[in-house]
């Protein structure tokens, strides 16, 4: 079956950007909400194409999945309302079950309001299962570009098997958003975006060396209409949109969607007095969910928000979508790395008891292949000191060990078959075996990570050699580092699921190609990663001089403002 290609997205892309010539969505019924004349438009001051944000499409199961776009005829506004007048406006949208947009099997309008940014969240269901759809939206005679989506297979099925990708890291200033580019082109069935889809800081705050290749815009995001600015600034990014309308996504955030290192109602710097750090969370709470294919169970609710969930993909796999910042515990000992007595103390959780609760009773009853934990931050340990004392990350789960034990005896009790934790955060590609006792490493692996490298953040990075990584060598159950930008593609199916690790050469120059670094794969009950590829150091990329290769990756991951 044909599918939407990165070329085929700019291509529609552009065309549903011009005035004139732009047809219009076939068999359209608008219904009694219909959107008004062009003319109409025109006259109250929607006289460019709105749709510069592009579409996008998440959430699904084997009945539909949520359909998004947000109007913006000027998405850099400073006011954060991309334009558009501070009105309602009815939005027609089709899905289609063909490429060409030929076949329609919904259609509808749907209202995008000011309150919420104009943006519109469309949840379909009683489609088929397992299976592509197409879908755009029209307003007046501005139609969108067309975005691909795929249901789940139904409950009783394993499918037709499941390429799945993650990603995590995207700093606007540090590179061009390529990996999303070539991620699009490797046409995948879903994708996870892991947290830090965006940066919170004003221009040039958080530098590369050499200096950034892009800027920000407006100052550092507190309010609702900064953070509705950024959001459409990381938005207008042709590849970013490309990667949304490739195929459906699976969201969670981390930190920089509201403030670097934030931990529930603590800020980063909380001997700095932040009176209005609650109305900052509500503000980004709300302007990240006008943003994201996200449904209406994750309408913000004051300064809460609901974003952990589960999603099942037939019989193959359950994806349990964490939340490991909302209600963790505050960092303990400052969110470096530190030999930190608040680490063990099991009064401390990075989840909150309720989504404790709610994850160990999926485990219990999960029947699934897999089941993959889709969150934020480091899962194994990683000890960065080769003596008696334990120096790890405290904003990382080594910072609530006892947190940890407990999910990990959780899936070891319900006898999961498969677990599987993805992560990001770290701006670099591991993977690791999961232990109970990460201090014998005889004890047996109970499960496997598998952590994704930025898709700029840090700049270019360095290729590097996994034998030279002291970490390796203190935390042997760690079993692959590189420090170049990239994503992680893999192909799951009933008897083993394997990760391809992609990497770019570059990132401070636009178009570079991706290749593997290294393959891995984890069998079927059999816990624990194998490598099977390793691309050779290339001996023309840079590469960090020096022995200290702890302080390497220390550096990249506490680089922060």
């Amino acid at each position: 079956m044909s599918r939407l290609t990165r070329r085929s997205f700019l291509v529609t892309g552009i065309a549903a950007g011009a005035v004139a010539g732009v047809p219009a969505i076939a068999n359209a019924d608008p219904g009694p909400a219909a959107s008004e004349s062009a003319a109409s438009l025109a006259s109250r001051g929607l006289s460019a194409n709105p749709f510069t944000l592009g579409v996008a499409s998440g959430d699904p199961d084997a009945g539909g999945f949520v359909i998004w776009t947000r109007l913006a005829p000027q998405p850099l506004a400073e006011d954060g309302l991309g334009g558009m007048p501070s009105r309602r406006f009815s939005v027609d949208w089709q899905v289609y079950s063909d490429e060409a947009g030929r076949r329609v099997v919904r259609r509808g309008v749907a209202a995008a309001t000011p309150e919420w940014g104009h943006s519109v969240h469309v949840e379909l269901d009683g489609l088929s299962s397992d299976r592509d759809y197409w879908y755009r939206f029209k307003v007046g005679h501005y139609v969108s570009p067309m975005g691909r989506a795929r249901t789940a297979p139904h409950a009783s099925s394993y499918g037709s098997g499941l390429a799945m990708a993650f990603v995590s890291c995207a700093q606007y200033e540090h590179g061009y958003f390529t990996a999303y580019g070539r991620l699009a082109e490797e046409q995948p069935d879903l994708i996870l975006h892991l947290g830090d889809y965006q940066y919170e800081y004003r221009r040039d705050t958080y530098t590369i060396p050499g200096g950034n290749i892009r800027h920000h815009e407006g100052p550092e995001t507190e309010s609702l209409a900064n953070y509705r600015q950024r959001h459409a600034q990381y938005k207008t990014d042709p590849d970013l949109q490309a990667a949304h309308a490739a195929a459906p996504w699976l969201v969670v955030w981390d930190d920089h969607e509201l403030d670097n290192n934030w931990a529930d109602e603590v800020p980063e710097k909380p001997e700095v007095p932040q009176p209005d750090f609650l109305t900052r969370r509500e503000a980004a709470f709300r302007a990240y969910y006008e943003n994201m294919p996200l449904r209406r169970g994750s309408i913000p609710r004051g300064i809460d928000m609901q974003l952990y969930r589960r999603i099942q993909w037939g019989q193959l796999a359950n994806f349990h979508m964490l939340d490991t910042r909302q209600y963790r515990s505050d960092q303990g000992c400052g969110d470096g790395y530190d030999d930190c007595p608040e680490a063990v103390d099991p009064a401390r959780s990075i989840t909150g008891a309720a989504q404790e609760r709610w994850l160990l009773d999926g485990f219990r009853r999960s029947r699934a292949r897999w089941d993959i934990l889709g969150q934020q931050v480091f899962f194994a340990q990683r000890d960065n000191n080769a003596g008696p004392a334990k120096i790890t990350s405290q904003d990382a789960w080594d910072g609530y060990v006892a947190s940890r034990q407990r999910i990990t005896q959780g899936w070891v009790d319900a006898k999961v078959r498969n677990p599987v934790v993805l992560t990001g955060d770290v701006h670099a590609h591991w993977a690791s075996d999961l232990k109970l006792d990460y201090d014998d490493p005889t004890t047996r692996t109970v499960g496997s990570e598998l952590v994704a490298s930025s898709i700029t953040t840090g700049g270019d990075g360095a290729d590097s050699d996994p034998k030279t990584q002291p970490f390796l060598t203190i935390n042997p159950h760690l079993k692959f580092y590189n420090n170049q930008r990239g994503y992680v593609i893999t192909r799951v199916g009933r008897d083993q699921l394997t990760a391809d690790f992609k990497v770019l050469p570059r990132v401070t120059q636009a178009g570079a190609e991706a290749y593997t670094k290294a393959t891995f794969v984890i069998e079927d009950r059999v816990p624990g990663v194998q490598q099977t590829y390793l691309r050779p150091l290339d001996p023309s990329a840079a590469r960090t001089p020096g022995v200290d290769r702890i302080q390497e990756v220390v550096d990249l991951e506490t680089k922060r403002p």
